[in-house]
């Protein structure tokens, strides 16, 4: 009996085989040979699926920005909690991190492929961070696109450069625990403002 074609499933072991390729690999470094060998599928497939492999990486990691957006909203009137949130999202998903940064190297200060999308999905946050000091609920002090890229970097970094972390904080529970509470001390204090005690 001939096996029964799934392509939802097929799609599915691509997507999250070309996570693991693009975020060990980056764009230039990562093959379509590989992705299609873990995927268990048709190399051809993956073009007719998801075109070329910078198309594939873009929709890669557009897809791993909305499940972020989904799972972890900015939510203004507890920043906080909502870092906290952050914080355990990307220990527990490094590969948007990496993607990040793959896409940062390979791009640079050039136009993305999917840059009108992009600056649509930063946009809800920007508004949920204007919001907020419309509201008082955190400081106007800093433009919101500005806090925003602000509190996200003290939330990242070091799940990006893990081995600085390392260095400078030390590699055990009560050392992670340390900086957890570091960071958001930090954004309690930029969202503060100046009134900060």
């Amino acid at each position: 009996m001939a096996a029964v074609r799934d392509p939802e499933a097929t799609r599915a072991r691509i997507f999250d085989a070309a996570v693991a390729e693009f975020s060990r690999y980056g764009i230039a470094g990562a093959r379509i040979d590989r992705i299609a060998g873990e995927a268990k599928a048709n190399k051809q497939l993956i073009y007719a699926y998801f075109g070329n492999k910078a198309e594939l990486f873009t929709r890669v990691l557009g897809r791993c920005m909305v499940d972020l957006a989904a799972a972890v909203p900015v939510d203004a009137d507890d920043i906080e909690g909502w870092i906290d949130r952050l914080l355990d999202y990307h220990a527990a998903h490094p590969e948007l991190l990496r993607l990040l940064y793959w896409e940062g190297i390979e791009y640079g200060t050039g136009e993305l492929p999917d840059e009108a999308e992009r600056q649509e999905h930063y946009a809800h946050k920007v508004a949920a961070i204007a919001d907020g000091q419309a509201r008082g609920v955190i400081s106007d002090a800093i433009p919101p696109g500005d806090l925003l890229i602000l509190l996200v970097s003290l939330a990242n970094w070091a799940t990006v450069v893990p081995q600085m972390r390392r260095i400078l904080t030390g590699v055990e529970d009560t050392d992670r625990d340390r900086l957890r509470a570091s960071i958001k001390e930090a954004a309690r204090r930029l969202v503060a403002g100046q009134d900060t005690p």
